[in-house]
């Protein structure tokens, strides 16, 4: 193998840059691509027996699995253009996940090996000291970040979990709510809930629902008759509001609750 020595003019920035090596990674197992693309192997290597027996791609080169115990199994050895029309055969879109790790793997191979006497050297010793320090300094800074975010997250789902609790007991029963029930839920009175669905444009002066509430599933009406001791039988009408309805209510209450205290 071969190592390279860092001379001081070969410093850029403080940091050693070494020469680039000319070799670079030249296939890809088949294992790796159902990995990539999250598919069985056994259903890329047949892939792969097509491609081959339509002469879409070369025949592989053929290699038996490391550590199998018993039988041996066998993977193949793709080259990068092949690999591309196995992954656009298998799951076009993973072709750029392959592009990903095609670099990944040609930027590995490149690296040559470390002339570990280079180190004798004080200022690439530096150097290279001071560019890992500068490197846990930023990795600390994004772990940083990446726990405020968490935390943050939690207190959202912590802020929310009401919401969520009204939501699912409300929505999911699919229960039917009359006024004084609706009002004693959201935490007001009777009347002045019909006064707020009366601004908003749910209901009429006679807390009938509007037609346009009803087709959108938030309200609902039960018909029903009352005998008078004069008039004798006389229709009436009561309006209903829907777990949906309440959800959207439960909210706008809320709303106005946060424009009164602001």
């Amino acid at each position: 193998m071969n190592t390279f020595s860092i001379r001081p003019g070969q410093l850029l920035d403080g940091v050693p840059r070494f020469p680039q090596s000319q070799n670079v990674a030249r296939t890809m197992s088949s294992r790796e691509i159902a990995d990539l693309t999250g598919k069985r192997h056994d259903n890329v290597k047949r892939t792969i027996d097509s491609l081959v027996a339509d002469k879409v791609i070369t025949f592989p080169q053929i290699e038996e699995n490391p550590g199998t115990l018993g039988r041996p199994g066998t993977h193949y050895l793709i080259g990068k253009r092949d690999s591309f029309v196995v992954v656009a055969q298998l799951s076009p879109e993973f072709t750029a996940r392959l592009v990903d790790r095609w670099q990944e793997l040609e930027e590995q191979t490149a690296k040559p090996a470390f002339d570990i006497a280079s180190l004798n050297d004080p200022k690439v010793l530096l150097a290279l000291l001071t560019d890992n320090v500068r490197k846990v300094v930023a990795l600390e800074a994004d772990n940083s970040e990446l726990s405020k975010e968490n935390h943050e997250l939690e207190v959202k789902v912590e802020q929310d979990a009401p919401k969520v609790a009204f939501h699912d007991m409300v929505v999911v029963s699919h229960k039917k709510y009359n006024a004084a029930q609706a009002a004693k839920i959201i935490g007001t009175g009777r009347t002045r809930l019909l006064q707020f669905m009366r601004q908003k444009g749910w209901v009429t002066r006679s807390n009938e629902p509007y037609q346009a509430k009803i087709e959108a599933g938030l309200l609902d009406v039960k018909l029903g008759t009352f005998e008078h001791p004069i008039d004798g039988t006389i229709p009436t009408c009561s309006t209903l509001i829907t777990g949906k309805g309440l959800t959207k209510l439960e909210a706008l209450w809320r709303e106005r609750d946060a424009d009164l205290l602001a």
